[in-house]
């Protein structure tokens, strides 16, 4: 039968050169399903795709429109010599302008065409438009016209590089989604039969693309529980160093992602860097930062070494994101139940130590309380001794060292009944001048023997204040002991006293390493100690922190890593009545 068009360039009947049976497109519906079930990445799919769609319809070019995933790609075969391919990404194609996707390259009006076909009430409203929703036409060089969204009538200029055109719509869920589109050079290339043929193809297009994706997102949900699934098998060990924890995770991350031959990883923690095997830097670049306690310690980096297409974030799926988010915080649990253990165990073994200091006082006390009677007999004897008349200057000499050694030993005796804190403590005058003096006693000879300068800058004024000395030795030994503790290598303990503000001020000042930020916030926390077991129990600032604020004072720090470290504590000047007001009420302090 010769062939026929209406004024359209609709084909009416003709001969097809397909020359293709309902069997025949049955059976490429079968082999696109079938090959979607192989989960491919999706632009192996379309090229696979657009090949067995140029081979089955003998076309010169298809395009394949498809929304997916808030994105849009446009994917085109031309057939010339061998098949070229290109891949256009961008955002929802269908309901935007279209300058966010170059056109087409013969015709503008062709993206024109697709905006029209997925408008409302547009279906049956033109003799190009089939019942189901498709245009085509064997003869581009018709007139087309269209009506925009504003009512008013466009006609459609097509161009003449393809003399036949098949644009036909496929659903993906519910809505329309995406477009196949047919191109010929020759004039009337399929019957309207094959048309409705197509539609079913297409709509096949449609359930491919789900179960491709389907198949793909199933795999990469199980790459993803792999990757976690190790990351908690190796966390779990006891036995394994943070170092070790970041280097493993690290060699787990790659195998995970989409892209797994062009994919390398790193992960950055306090500075130092753990990399996958042959880590390569790139331009696409996923990155979650790692939080522990609150504080930025380093980040996790998955790294793409080639370009890839566009996807949700770049070239990466939203499910990446919140992978690579949560491998992240399994990495800062995992440090921070570490940290958690540490303390943990620093603590008990602190307590132990405490328990061994306080067994110590105990014992320091009782010895104190033993020599302290025989002591007194030797002094008194001493005494006695010496004012016997028919003495030789020899003998006298040697009974004032003994009566001097007695007495520096009775001294000694009191300072150890303080540290045991055997002397009931009562608040009363005493002069700050005077306490800090009583108080370097013990520690000028540790100062020398650590190559310490001790330097006093008192003010000679300085009012009395009430206050419990044995608790202001207390808060000055342990300041002092930490300031030598600050200089291993020698340095210079600056001792300075005024008045301000009615207040009397002491302010102990150390050369020493210093503090950063992070241990100023936490140093007069109970057992928070930067020293080995053996140096601190992490308690002794938090006892003069204690004292003072008991006293109704308060105290400052300032440090400097590097620099050194100053405390200044003011203490209020109070009145005589303040002793009285004390003195009535038992004299205890606090």
């Amino acid at each position: 039968m010769p062939n026929t068009k209406n004024k359209n360039g609709m084909a009416l009947k003709m001969t097809s050169p397909m020359a293709k049976t309902i069997e025949d497109f049955n059976a490429l519906s079968r082999r696109m399903l079938k090959y979607a079930g192989r989960g491919v990445l999706r632009v192996d799919f379309l090229k696979t795709l657009s090949e067995m769609l140029i081979d089955f319809s003998l076309c010169d070019a298809i395009e394949l429109r498809i929304k997916e995933r808030n994105r849009f790609f446009r994917f085109e075969a031309v057939k010339n010599e061998t098949l070229e391919f290109q891949l256009n990404v961008g955002m929802d194609y269908f309901y935007q302008p279209a300058s966010l996707i170059p056109p087409a390259g013969d015709s503008c009006d062709l993206d024109e065409l697709c905006r029209y076909l997925v408008g409302e009430n547009i279906k049956n409203s033109a003799p190009f438009i089939t019942p189901k929703g498709s245009f085509w036409t064997g003869n581009t060089g018709a007139s087309f016209a269209i009506k925009d969204v504003e009512g008013q009538e466009k006609v459609l200029d097509l161009g003449n590089k393809y003399k036949s055109i098949a644009i036909i719509p496929f659903g993906m869920e519910t809505k329309e989604s995406g477009f196949l589109i047919l191109k010929s050079r020759r004039e009337r290339f399929c019957t309207e039969e094959e048309i409705i043929y197509f539609e079913g193809v297409a709509q096949n297009i449609g359930v491919a693309l789900m179960y491709r994706y389907a198949q793909v997102a199933l795999r990469e949900r199980v790459k993803e529980l792999t990757c976690l699934y190790g990351i908690a098998k190796i966390v779990a060990r006891p036995d394994i160093s943070v170092d070790e924890i970041l280097q493993e995770i690290v060699e787990l991350l790659p195998p995970a992602w989409l892209y797994p031959e062009i994919a390398t990883a790193r992960i950055i923690f306090d500075g130092k860097e753990y990399l996958a095997p042959h880590f390569n830097s790139g331009s696409s670049i996923l990155a979650s930062d790692i939080y522990v306690n609150e504080s930025n310690r380093g980040r996790v980096e998955v790294i793409y070494c080639e370009e890839r297409p566009l996807l949700d974030e770049g070239p990466f799926l939203f499910e990446e994101r919140k992978l690579i988010d949560t491998v992240a915080q399994e990495i800062a649990l995992s440090i921070e139940r570490r940290q958690v253990e540490e303390d943990k165990n620093r603590l008990q073994e602190q307590l132990r130590h405490a328990d061994r200091l306080a067994t110590i006082g105990q014992l320091a006390a009782g010895v104190a309380h033993e020599l302290n009677e025989p002591l007194g007999s030797i002094l008194g004897f001493a005494q006695l001794a010496r004012k016997s008349s028919n003495l030789s200057d020899e003998a006298s000499r040697d009974l004032q060292k003994i009566i001097s050694a007695s007495l520096h030993a009775r001294e000694i005796i009191k300072k150890l009944m303080v540290f045991a804190r055997q002397m009931p403590p009562r608040k009363t005058q005493v002069n700050l001048n005077q306490v800090i003096d009583e108080g370097l006693y013990f520690l000028e000879s540790r100062c020398a023997k650590a190559g310490i300068e001790l330097v006093r800058k008192f003010a000679g004024d300085l009012p009395e204040i009430i206050a419990d000395p044995s608790q202001l030795h207390q808060v000055l030994v342990n300041l002092i002991v930490n300031s030598i503790q600050a200089m291993p290598s020698g340095g210079k303990i600056i001792l300075e006293t005024f008045t301000q503000n009615g207040s009397v001020v002491m302010v102990v000042q150390d050369t020493g390493i210093g503090m950063n930020n992070d241990v100023l916030r936490k140093i007069f926390v109970p057992f928070f100690t930067t020293k080995d077991v053996h140096e601190g129990t992490g308690l002794g600032l938090p006892v003069v922190h204690g004292i003072i604020t008991g006293h109704g004072g308060i105290i400052k720090v300032e440090s400097k890593v590097g620099v050194g470290t100053k405390f200044e504590i003011q203490l209020p000047i109070r009145a005589a009545n303040g002793l009285k007001e004390i003195e009535e009420n038992g004299g205890i302090g606090q």
